[in-house]
């Protein structure tokens, strides 16, 4: 039943009109916006993603590194925020920078040295190669010494498949470095290569068929020793370095030291909160590495580095910036251990023939002298 307004008393109707003019304005809804924080690329173990719980293991070495995974972009896809004409400004919250751990070396640009080493005639002039490992002075006193002693680098090394150049001869001069340790320049200690498992002719292997290889030098400051390694190509290539050999490298040697094989580390998957730990050992002595990635030391960049055109994989740079920061540490060896590790000597085996391998002796030392 409709009620007839002209049957309202007048009061009641005056009242009603001032009551509605005296109402604000109607306005739109404004959505709530979650506030949006920008994900850092180089931090994703600090997600709760399921990036986070991903480890792989076994009985020789433990992996602890945080893979680049769909995860990341799952997390950006989650947060990204819709967008309204009436919304406030959101606000984008930087992640906090990891802290680096740089302990167990010196900085070698504090005193006027760098991370690269110099490499003679190159083209342009001036490039160099990475220094992208360092065996860390919290390691145990007797690694850090250049010698096959006592379970010393060279017997830690031989335990890594890595030993003298084909037949001792290295090139001529080799690369230099600065380790900002007040030596200023100096001639690289030595080149080791990778032996393949076979003490007596593997780096002659090496040396024709290409492979992992390293220098190093010692910082006088600390006696940290620093590593350029790399994988090259074979003889007939000029030992050109292969596209990423030089990151490669770097984790071929990482694989080695914590027990795992060559290709167990994608180096496309290192980050610098990736760690490694594992076992090996030469001698009878016995040795547990502990590996960190640090940025800062290099730049992820193709600028100033050796082979700068060809090195590159598609899409990246020559090197990704990242140094393998080893802690070794003696965890057994021989009753006695003041005398030799059992270093081999250079003999031939009992099933080589000195007369019929006569030639292919002089062609390796011909050749040699092209390293």
């Amino acid at each position: 039943m409709l009620l007839s307004l002209s049957r309202l008393p007048p009061s009641f109707l005056l009242l009603s009109a001032v009551a509605l003019l005296s109402l604000p304005p109607p306005t739109a809804a404004s959505p709530s916006l979650p506030l949006t924080r920008r994900q850092d690329s180089g931090s994703s173990s600090s997600s709760s993603s399921s990036a986070d719980v991903l480890a792989s293991s076994s009985s020789s070495s433990t992996s602890t590194k945080t893979p680049a995974t769909s995860s990341v972009a799952a997390v950006a896809v989650a947060t990204t925020t819709a967008t309204s004409t009436a919304a406030e400004p959101t606000e984008t919250v930087a992640a906090t920078p990891k802290v680096q751990d740089y302990s167990g070396f010196d900085l070698p640009a504090s005193k006027g040295g760098q991370m690269l080493t110099i490499v003679d005639g190159t083209y342009p002039a001036g490039l160099g190669e990475p220094l992208n490992i360092i065996l860390s002075s919290d390691s145990s006193p007797e690694v850090l010494i250049d010698t096959p002693d006592n379970g010393g680098f060279r017997n830690y090394i031989l335990g890594l498949d890595f030993s003298d150049s084909c037949l001792g001869l290295v090139a001529t001069g080799g690369q230099k470095a600065n380790l900002g340790d007040g030596q200023g320049i100096t001639n690289q200690t030595d080149e080791l290569r990778f032996n393949f498992g076979d003490i007596y002719f593997g780096t002659c292997t090496e040396t024709f068929n290409g492979g992992n290889h390293f220098r190093y030098w010692t910082q006088k400051t600390s006696g940290a020793i620093f590593i350029a390694a790399s994988i090259e190509m074979d003889l007939a290539s000029g030992h050109d370095i292969v596209v990423n050999g030089y990151d490669m490298g770097r984790d071929e040697i990482v694989a080695f030291a914590t027990g795992q094989e060559a290709d167990a580390i994608d180096s496309f998957d290192v980050t610098e909160d990736s760690t490694y730990s594992g076992t090996s050992s030469y001698g009878n002595y016995t040795y547990t590495t502990d590996v960190r990635y640090v940025t800062g030391l290099l730049q992820n960049t193709s600028e100033g580095i050796n082979h700068q055109i060809t090195v590159p994989p598609p899409g990246r740079n020559a090197i990704d910036g990242l140094v393998a920061v080893f802690t070794v540490k003696i965890t057994n060896s021989p009753a006695g251990s003041s005398t030799s590790s059992a270093f081999p000597s250079v003999s031939l085996p009992s099933s080589f023939t000195f007369g019929s391998s006569l030639s292919a002796l002089v062609a390796i030392s011909s050749l040699a002298l092209l390293i």
